[in-house]
């Protein structure tokens, strides 16, 4: 038995519940809309457009065909995806590592407090995101103001190239997607419960064992809300990337963009989205069986 489990004495007995009636689905309705008709329907129109060829004039031609998933598979389309993944990978990890100090302490601060912290964290939302992607390459340009406090510190001797480079991607992401994680982790530390924690310390548990056994247990939820919430956007994003890294490194967002608009290849642009959204079901799938296992 876990330490969680003796410290609460709490086993799950499995409950029954109780279908929803109609008056429920009657309030699901408009939801179940919503989802029809902005997340269905476009999925299913990005997948038969992908089975779909083009014209010399960038028209599409709806003949069924595999050739878009058989060049999405070609060497230089996986390592835009591989760069992709590693990018939300990178920024997920760092996010969390950054995010859940933040949340903790907001979390156990006192009442009075949490309301201004988490104003403090909700601040880079009262601008648009490109906005502030625009004040960051202000920040990291040649001549801007990192590279003019680097060099009068004496840490360079001259402008680094930081702008257009995987850190500023990085950085950019980091920046934006940052508070995703804190809100959910947040979310869960509020909910601690003190006994439980009390209660450790009372059975031998050091503060290294209590944090690793009953903290991270408990707030466990939060951080794999936090994490989809960090990854699957990061993966996409496309923005930032294009912004930041100059078109240097480029994401599988940029690419299915450019596919869209200036290379009027919808058919491919779209497999390569579909096989994104496979990545997508994938992540939520792991996530879902290692809660579960949990």
């Amino acid at each position: 038995m876990s330490l969680i489990a003796a410290v609460s004495g709490v086993h799950d007995s499995g409950g029954y519940r109780r279908p929803p009636n109609l008056v429920a689905w009657l309030v699901l309705m408009p939801l179940l809309a919503w989802l029809f008709l902005f997340v269905i329907v476009p999925t299913v129109m990005l997948v038969v457009v992908s089975f779909a060829e083009r014209d010399a004039l960038g028209r599409i031609v709806y003949d069924f065909t595999l050739q878009n998933y058989i060049r999405a598979f070609d060497w230089l389309w996986l390592k835009v995806f591989l760069t992709s993944i590693w990018y939300a990978l990178l920024t997920t990890l760092i996010c969390m590592f950054v995010g859940y100090p933040v949340a903790y302490t907001i979390g156990r601060a006192p009442l009075h407090w949490r309301g201004l912290l988490l104003m403090l964290v909700m601040v880079p939302f009262w601008t648009s995101f490109l906005i502030r992607t625009y004040a960051w390459i202000t920040i990291l340009s040649k001549d801007g103001l990192l590279n003019s406090l680097l060099v009068s510190a004496g840490i360079f001797s001259h402008s680094a190239e930081i702008l257009y480079t995987p850190f500023a991607i990085v950085l950019g992401l980091v920046y934006n997607f940052l508070p995703f994680m804190i809100l959910p982790i947040y979310t869960s530390v509020e909910k601690l419960d003190n006994a439980l924690i009390e209660a450790a310390y009372d059975l031998g548990a050091g503060p290294v064992r209590a944090f690793s056994q009953v903290i991270i247990p408990l707030t466990r939820p939060g951080i794999a809300a936090g994490a989809m919430l960090v990854f699957v956007p990061s993966i996409a994003m496309f923005a930032i990337t294009t912004l930041m890294g100059g078109g240097t490194n480029p994401t599988i967002g940029e690419v299915i963009f450019k596919q869209f608009t200036s290379g009027r290849n919808q058919p491919f642009g779209a497999a390569l989205g579909t096989i994104l959204l496979l990545i997508f079901v994938l992540a939520l799938w792991i996530t879902r069986k290692y809660r579960e296992e949990d």
